[in-house]
């Protein structure tokens, strides 16, 4: 699948305002800023397994599509939710579990760059990945 490989964080827009909304603290934000996030993602049918690396933490991820899973973001905030394929698109809905609000993500491969966008309150962010 397209989505397979090692992806390097390249750049964000609107990142800082979209912590900002989830609550992060200035502090974290600015560190966040630079985490240096690669994503090495492979795909066995429905079954995606994302090791997430970055200056803060390594952690595997490891979801099928359509079934609920639970996921903690790097700062603490536990998220509950599925991943679905939709077209060429990696679609994920979630609840935040301390507030029950939605954060939405969307990844999509365009060129040699993996978009990740996320949506949240009204406030829509995007990595963009270039792949290793």
């Amino acid at each position: 699948m397209a989505f397979d490989g090692t992806w390097k964080v390249d750049r964000s827009e609107n990142y800082d305002k979209f912590m900002e909304k989830m609550g992060i603290n200035l502090v974290k934000r600015k560190l966040a800023a630079h985490d240096n996030l690669k994503l090495v993602i492979t795909q066995e049918g429905n079954r995606f397994t994302v090791k997430e690396s970055s200056n803060f933490r390594s952690i595997d991820v490891v979801f099928e599509l359509g079934i609920a899973f639970t996921y903690s973001l790097a700062d603490g905030t536990e998220l509950s939710g599925t991943w679905s394929l939709e077209g060429n698109k990696l679609v994920g809905r979630f609840k935040r579990m301390d507030n029950g609000k939605e954060l939405n993500t969307v990844r999509e491969i365009t060129g040699d760059e993996l978009i990740q966008t996320y949506m949240y309150e009204g406030v829509e962010a995007k990595r963009i990945f270039r792949k290793e």
